[in-house]
């Protein structure tokens, strides 16, 4: 402001000289223009005009390219006499940036006039700035497509360069390009980046990086797989895409009539599968098909049309306007053809009619739409009713056509177009009654003697057991093989005041107590004990799990709804899903309700996990390759399908709650009846550390929530567990720490050889909101093409397990009583393999009991015959080992 002021003095001085004298006219001008000026950007800049005038006091703006730019610039007014003033204006611009940037002028505004200065350009100095920068464009493969770009700037451009995912394009070391500049792309196959940068002697500016991303493909070998009269099953392949995941894709289908076609059909699908039902077409009728699928970039192209035609329906109208007339001696009867809706080729009518109780007749008139009946007066209450058909079935019926002809006379008859008498009326039908009552009550005294017969033989070959001496004579008690008594079952029952209907259903359930035999305990859980039990059948004997409950069963709703889970369990057919056998209910002193007992199959490998546990930490680990680890998790994963297609939770899915058989495949086991655990008071005791908190879902840990989704968060549980080969989830993390550090977004680490697609899979199953988690459909299908891009198992070499339980045909115990013990023939193996690095002997635990329950040997392949071969050997054991092949002699335990 100082210098401000001292330029006006100077001014002043320079003015007064020139001032002049009064009553000279005025010549109004600038005495100084602002100048212009290059600056670099960030400096300060200053532009200064002055003009003198004489009597009213100026008004002076700034102007930017013709319009107002600012008002408020620095003025300053210095008296050159009682008339004369010296104006002068200073425009300051802290910091010039490139918005600044234009042409500045003084505009002075005095009685009137305006006078204008010259125009002074202010221009910025500094890196280039971009006009025009390339955008995120999404194409398909292999699709030509254009990006643009444009930059100006002072000092002036020196070149204008692409980059492509970094690196320069063309790839030279210089690629001066003017601008604006278009760069032509002839295709991509993956995901790409794009930027240009903009060269002048200040530097170097880049634009914003555009990402070209890929679009689907479109489906290729559309198929139309299911075809009936009213829906089409179609299905499909996808192509390539563009490296996301395909989240939906989308069905149409159109119409083809009198060479015009209708959409009739647009729906968007979730996937996998990669198939679709189309309900609710027209029969007989011609469509044609094609499917788009979207990722999370966008919708594929539409596949090619596949046409179609839907089978012959029934047609969905009766004929129309059924009418008769009587010509004296019969009845003639014309109709129409179905207005509308035939859907397929006309093949003919039926005709029905029916007198007072009599039967209803039904003739094939075929393809005459008139039909001729004989009758003799008095008709009384005769009606006619028509339906056509086609090759797919019938129409409905046309409305009744009631009949009556007056002229009483003699009983009448109804004659068929053929001539012959059909019926007369009020005669034999009341014999079909006496018929239909003696025929049911000699079926019943058959069947009634029949069943005395089966019983009396039943008792005749009972069982004898416990002589002894009565009255001085010996007497044999006996019992029954079967019994045709249901006292127990129905007592118990009754007694609990079970409904009549849940009786009936528990009819297949429910087994006698008697008929099981308890061994030896096999394991004892937080919730229940497993032993191992005998169930006697008819004919054989069963080896059976039986599992007793812990659950307090206090009310008879509570036994209701157990037994009701138990008769939908019996239901499951499954190869991956623990098949419930039965259940008994054991009654207790001073207890009200009897307990629940759960009888299972047997499993010979007994729990996964323990499995797994064992092949890691014995004196000799076993190794499990990853074909193998992925075909537990497939197995799981299909059961767990089954029961989330059946709406059955299972709340407490882990690789200790699923078993392995004698096949080496896992069943999902320890679900349904075990819920109660889950319920009810449980959480208000206090106990939540016997929670199983490391396999629950967070929902389900936050309010007790349990779906098929919290199912999902399980079994990812259950799939790190299977990775890690028996390792508890979390490690270091405190049980009642858990839900905190889940919210806290952590989750289970990658275990150290995990494939990256299972642990992908295995994240998405712990995402936070449970829609998101997939379904067990598509975890299926994803291990499944898992499984199928590993290559063979080929380390270490392949193992031959030799069970010599029943490769002798008899238990362990049986087998120590020959020539050489069961430990000395199994030292005996060892010593014969130690030799080679690959040579082993494991032990197979039974999770039920952790007793040993069967002992292999492993072997080199090239080794194992030669070992077998050398094994002691006496009469009591396989001395025939080696005239039979590996597999006979081993049966189904040869893996």
């Amino acid at each position: 402001m100082r210098r401000l002021w001292l330029v006006s003095f100077c001014l002043w001085i320079e003015t007064l000289s020139q001032s002049p004298q009064p009553g000279v006219p005025e010549d109004l001008h600038f005495l100084q223009d602002p100048e212009s000026i290059t600056s670099s950007q960030g400096k300060e800049v200053k532009l200064r005009c002055s003009i003198q005038v004489m009597g009213e006091l100026p008004e002076i703006n700034w102007q930017r390219d013709g319009t107002l730019y600012r008002a408020d610039a620095n003025q300053v007014l210095v008296p050159m006499s009682d008339y004369e003033w010296l104006a002068i204006s200073e425009l300051s611009i802290p910091s010039i940036h490139r918005s600044d940037a234009g042409s500045y002028r003084c505009v002075v505004s005095v009685k009137g006039r305006e006078i204008v200065s010259k125009e002074a350009q202010l221009e910025t100095e500094g890196l280039p700035h971009f006009t025009k920068e390339p955008h995120d464009i999404n194409v398909h493969r292999d699709t030509p497509f254009d990006l643009s770009c444009a930059a100006a700037g002072s000092p002036e451009l020196e070149e204008l360069v692409w980059l492509q995912d970094g690196v320069l394009v063309p790839p030279r070391e210089k690629a001066a390009v003017l601008s604006p500049s278009t760069l032509s792309i002839k295709g991509l196959n993956k995901p790409t980046t794009f930027r240009c940068e903009a060269h002048n002697s200040k530097g170097v500016a880049t634009s914003r990086t555009a990402t070209i991303r890929l679009l689907p493909d479109k489906p290729e070998n559309v198929t139309v797989t299911f075809t009936s009269s009213r829906a089409l099953g179609v299905s499909w392949n996808v192509g390539f895409s563009g490296f996301s995941p395909i989240t939906s894709c989308t069905v149409q289908a159109e119409q083809s009539k009198d060479n015009l076609t209708q959409e009739i059909y647009f729906e968007a699908i979730s996937v996998p599968p990669f198939s679709h039902m189309i309900n609710g077409l027209v029969p007989y009728t011609q469509y044609r098909i094609r499917s788009a699928c979207s990722t999370g970039i966008g919708t594929s192209p539409w596949s090619s049309w596949v046409t179609a035609e839907t089978f012959e329906g029934e047609p969905d109208t009766a004929p129309s306007n059924v009418t008769f007339h009587y010509n004296g001696s019969a009845l003639i009867f014309e109709w129409e053809k179905p207005p509308a809706g035939l859907n397929g080729v006309l093949q003919g009518y039926k005709v029905a009619y029916q007198e007072q109780d009599s039967a209803e007749v039904i003739v094939d008139n075929g393809m005459r739409n008139n039909i001729i009946l004989e009758v003799i007066l008095p008709v009384t209450n005769l009606s006619v009713r028509v339906a056509a058909y086609t090759r797919a079935g019938d129409s409905p019926w046309s409305d009744p056509v009631p009949i009556s002809l007056p002229n009483p006379g003699s009983p009448r008859e109804i004659r068929h177009p053929s001539g012959n008498a059909n019926r007369q009326a009020f005669s034999w039908h009341w014999w079909y009654v006496v018929m239909a009552v003696a025929v049911a009550v000699a079926c019943a005294i058959c069947i009634t003697v029949l069943v005395a017969r089966l019983r009396k033989k039943d008792v005749r070959y009972g069982e004898a057991f416990e002589p002894m001496i009565e009255r001085g004579e010996l007497v044999v008690r006996y019992r029954v093989n079967k019994s045709y008594s249901r006292r127990t079952t129905e007592t118990t029952l009754n007694t609990l005041g079970i409904s009549d209907e849940l009786k009936e259903k528990l009819q297949d359930v429910m087994i006698d107590r008697h008929k099981l035999a308890l061994g030896k305990t096999l394991g004892e859980g937080e919730f229940g004990s497993v032993m191992e039990g005998q169930l006697n059948q008819a004919d054989y004997i069963l080896k059976v799990a039986v599992k007793t409950m812990k659950i307090a069963i206090c009310t008879r709703t509570e036994m209701e709804d157990f037994l009701r889970e138990a008769v939908c369990m019996k239901e499951f057919d499954h190869p991956n899903v623990m098949r419930l056998l039965g259940v008994c209910l054991q009654n207790h002193e001073n207890e009200g309700f009897p307990s629940p007992v759960v009888i299972l199959p047997y499993m010979k490998h007994g729990d996964l996990h323990s499995f797994l546990l064992y092949s890691r930490l014995q004196e000799s680990p076993v190794y499990l390759p990853m074909q193998t680890l992925v075909k537990f998790m497939t197995d799981i994963a299909r059961g767990m399908e089954y029961l989330s297609n059946k709406n059955f939770i299972h709340r407490d899915l882990a690789a200790r709650n699923c078993m392995l058989n004698e096949n080496m495949n896992v069943c999902v086991a320890d679900f349904g009846l075990s819920k109660k655990i889950y319920n009810g008071d449980y959480y208000r005791q206090g106990r939540i550390s016997k929670m199983p908190v490391k396999w629950i879902a967070i929902e389900s840990l936050a309010d007790r929530v349990y779906t098929t989704k919290s199912d999902v968060w399980s079994y990812g549980v259950t799939m790190w567990e299977i990775a890690t080969r028996g390792q508890t989830p979390y490690p270091g993390v405190e049980n009642s720490e858990i839900y905190d550090y889940l919210r806290q977004g952590n989750r289970l680490k990658q275990p150290p050889d995990c494939l990256d697609g299972l642990y992908e899979l295995m994240y998405y199953c712990w995402q936070l909101n449970p829609r998101e988690r997939p379904t067990f459909e598509i975890i299926c299908c994803q291990l499944e093409k898992i499984l199928e891009d590993l290559p063979p198992s080929s380390d270490p070499e392949e193992i031959l397990y030799v069970n010599m339980e029943d490769a002798c045909g008899r238990p362990e115990s049986h087998c120590e009583q020959g020539a050489v013990g069961g430990r000395d023939l199994e030292e005996s193996l060892k010593d014969s393999c130690s030799q080679f690095s690959k040579a082993a002997v494991v032990t197979s635990v039974d999770v039920h009991q952790s007793n040993i329950v069967d002992r292999y040997v492993l072997c080199p392949p090239h080794e194992n015959a030669r070992i077998l071969a050398a094994a002691p050997s006496s009469d009591n054991m396989c001395s025939a080992a080696e005239d039979l092949p590996l597999e006979e002699m081993c049966g189904r335990d040869y893996k």
